[in-house]
């Protein structure tokens, strides 16, 4: 679901900045505001494993189509609403600059769609309700997550044909786009609903206070909750070690075996040859979308920072070149989270000091 700038308009990328920039301005308030000490390997960890996931693009049986998860409902089901935000900017920022995935200028969009929706919206919705209700906790990770998945895919999905519609970028009635959109988001919903609750459902049986209303309030305000005793099958940092490997054998590995169809937001626009939708829309897509010279310094600026365009070498397609992206980006994505998140703890701790000092 990741937009390009073609398919935005100077004026609606900009409101989808200030509306992603707000967000992202109250999650940073709020997450600053925590004492949840071992939110940041947890952070680190699974924002890695989302930025692997999304590198794997699913076929969409009897379409001609792809997808891929966009990961707000794992990552706020285990994070919260506003880290869980934070961390898939970051996601998507990386995907952004280092590897050309998502226009530059369309971030602040993909921002909205793939990581709101999923984060906040899932969270309050859909995973809070649930985990309050007296279903069995088993039940509820299955239920909540799928549920989830559909419906805020199926909000983001929206927006895109809302941004891309009030952008003017095609001539594909609103009806019919939206018509197409849908029903093949509501697929890769289900399948990413599917997917998320396999990975809850091991995360409780290997450590289940890492998961957000099932551990108890106090479980992570101290370091000392990192060797407290736990229902689970495995210690904090065996837990974190096996996602940490999960997320480097799909990237590394499993990505080498991703979907080469469009992925959704392609197909519903440009079609596919076997589906008779390319016929119908009358795209070409070598040649359409929003010109502007704002697109055009996004784009330069992408050519400059993108170290691995497309998941692969420059000027090859040797699949060593998908391997290393992989690996790469839940590198980066990781020191990121990790960097990112120690800043504001340093800044009150050189205050403190200094206080101290006086």
């Amino acid at each position: 679901m990741h937009m390009a700038d073609a398919l935005l308009s100077p004026a609606v990328a900009t409101t989808m900045y200030a509306a992603s920039t707000v967000a992202a301005g109250a999650s940073i308030f709020k997450v600053n505001k925590e004492k949840e000490s071992i939110k940041i390997p947890t952070m680190a960890v699974t924002a890695a494993l989302v930025f692997a996931g999304q590198m794997i693009n699913y076929t969409i049986p009897g379409t001609g189509s792809s997808g891929h998860i966009c990961g707000g409902m794992l990552l706020t089901s285990l994070l919260g609403p506003q880290a869980g935000f934070l961390s898939m900017i970051v996601i998507l920022a990386i995907q952004c600059l280092f590897f050309a995935d998502g226009g530059l200028l369309a971030l602040g969009a993909n921002c909205w769609n793939m990581a709101f929706y999923g984060c906040f919206v899932g969270y309050y919705l859909i995973w809070k309700p649930i985990m309050k209700s007296k279903l069995n906790e088993r039940l509820k990770l299955i239920i909540a997550p799928i549920v989830g998945c559909i419906l805020t895919l199926q909000l983001g999905a929206f927006s895109v044909v809302l941004e891309t519609s009030l952008s003017g970028i095609t001539d594909l009635p609103f009806g019919t786009f939206v018509s197409i959109m849908q029903p093949i988001h509501l697929a890769i919903g289900l399948v990413e609903g599917l997917v998320t609750s396999a990975v809850l459902l091991f995360i409780k049986e290997a450590r289940p206070e890492l998961i957000k209303d099932l551990r108890p309030t106090e479980a992570w305000n101290c370091d000392a909750a990192k060797d407290a005793k736990s229902n689970g099958k495995l210690s904090f940092k065996a837990t974190i070690a096996v996602l940490a490997a999960v997320a480097i054998v799909i990237g590394g590995g499993f990505s080498l075996l991703a979907s080469s169809n469009p992925d959704g937001l392609e197909w519903s626009l440009f079609g596919n040859a076997d589906s008779g939708y390319s016929q119908n829309m009358g795209l070409d897509e070598e040649d359409y979308g929003v010109k502007s010279t704002a697109a055009d310094k996004a784009q330069s600026v992408q050519d400059k920072t993108s170290i691995l365009p497309d998941y692969g070498f420059k000027d090859s397609d040797s699949f060593l070149g998908t391997s290393t992206s992989g690996i790469v980006g839940i590198g980066v994505v990781a020191a990121v989270i990790v960097v990112v998140s120690l800043i504001p703890k340093l800044v009150k701790k050189k205050e403190k000091d200094e206080q101290g000092d006086k």
